[in-house]
């Protein structure tokens, strides 16, 4: 007869802080992704065709913008690890902006922390990450006092544009627009080219 082992099963923690969520990223296989909000941890699968597509066009209209009108920003895309120095938060969005001088620490060698500000983010939402975009990523990025949140829905072939003290949404079925105060003209992007098929 077989000698029983001992097993300690550990139970899941009740609330997750974001040091606890990066080790998941770094221990990960595969393309799921792990967030924290407020303690809570959220788990994304890895995401379809259509959402990279989105982001990729998404990316490159503020690419192209913020070089054309030479703003001091740098465009970027997740994976990341965006926490504004909580110890119970952190979110990957699909694509943001960053200062220059962020951008260069970040070349530097310094971690996400050195990330204070996000002029602009966006998420591309998909049928599993739907409720986590809208609400509770949503109150973080509004909290944070970030201008401008995106929400992108290629099923809907909407969009959703939140600022800080919004209570709902503006919702557009037409176009995206960012106008930051350092640029003469606004970017729009027609969400028909947006949604096109590639």
């Amino acid at each position: 007869m077989a000698n029983p082992e001992t097993i300690t099963i550990e139970p899941a923690p009740a609330y997750h802080t974001a040091d606890m969520v990066r080790a998941l990223n770094e221990a990960q296989v595969g393309s799921t992704r792990y967030e924290c909000v407020y303690g809570e941890l959220i788990v994304s699968p890895g995401p379809s065709g259509l959402h990279q597509i989105v982001v990729s066009r998404v990316f490159a209209a503020l690419l192209t913008y913020v070089a054309t009108h030479d703003l001091p920003y740098v465009v970027l895309t997740s994976p990341a690890d965006i926490s504004w120095g909580r110890d119970d938060i952190t979110v990957q969005p699909d694509a943001f902006v960053v200062d220059r001088a962020s951008a260069a620490a970040l070349a530097s060698g310094a971690p996400w922390t050195a990330v204070g500000r996000l002029p602009l983010a966006v998420e591309v939402i998909s049928p599993s990450s739907r409720r986590t975009d809208r609400f509770k990523k949503r109150r973080v990025y509004q909290e944070q006092q970030v201008p401008l949140y995106w929400i992108v829905d290629p099923d809907e072939r909407t969009t959703e544009s939140w600022t800080p003290d919004a209570h709902f949404p503006v919702i557009d079925r037409e176009r995206l627009v960012w106008h930051p105060k350092e640029a003469d003209e606004p970017l729009e992007i027609r969400l028909e080219t947006l949604f096109a098929p590639p």
